[in-house]
């Protein structure tokens, strides 16, 4: 099966992250896509996130009716921080009949040549890449290894979600609603 793994701390996962995962797994060759959920990203500060089970479950709820979309755990049971290669040789060596690709925005690709071993990457992966607005170009660009592929947009931040949990407004249509009141029940971000 040909999979997409959209990397993230989803926290929390909210509805611009769905509509991507859902545009790569219906509008690309991709069969599946995988929410890898990770526990610490190298380039953010561990503190200010949720409970990595917490987030697993939050991602769960989002997407339980979706069949091309799945969460994945695995990075949960690897040392932390996690660095993309050692997911992605990890989830080769547990899944070898699965073909893996990676998911990302064009932001991530203009700062790409930084990430831990970004040429075995590229040697072994394919990665579907979907614009974000005033992006610069990248020596990535045009790499026979890059997909780009039109999702619709929406400009919304789990920074932005967070601060309107805090502050005790709405954030109805932003997250799902079995999301939401998973948030609200387990007070989440107060």
């Amino acid at each position: 099966m040909k999979i997409g793994l959209f990397f993230g701390s989803f926290n929390p996962i909210h509805v611009g992250h769905l509509v991507i995962a859902n545009t790569m797994a219906t509008h690309t060759d991709l069969q599946q896509v995988w929410f890898v959920i990770s526990p610490h990203n190298p380039h953010k500060k561990k503190q200010s996130l949720l409970h990595e089970f917490d987030r697993y479950d939050m991602v769960e709820k989002a997407i339980y009716d979706n069949p091309h979309l799945r969460a994945c755990d695995i990075e949960f049971h690897l040392p932390q921080p996690s660095y993309t290669i050692d997911t992605l040789t990890h989830l080769y060596e547990k899944y070898p009949q699965h073909q893996f690709s990676l998911i990302m925005g064009s932001d991530n690709l203009v700062n790409f040549s930084s990430w831990k071993n970004y040429d075995k990457i590229l040697e072994y992966y394919s990665i579907y890449v979907y614009p974000r607005p005033n992006t610069p170009e990248t020596p990535f660009d045009k790499h026979p290894k890059i997909t780009w592929v039109q999702a619709p947009l929406m400009d919304i931040s789990a920074t932005y979600l967070r601060n309107c949990i805090k502050e005790g407004k709405s954030i109805r249509y932003l997250v799902p609603e079995s999301v939401e009141e998973l948030i609200q029940r387990k007070k989440f971000y107060l």
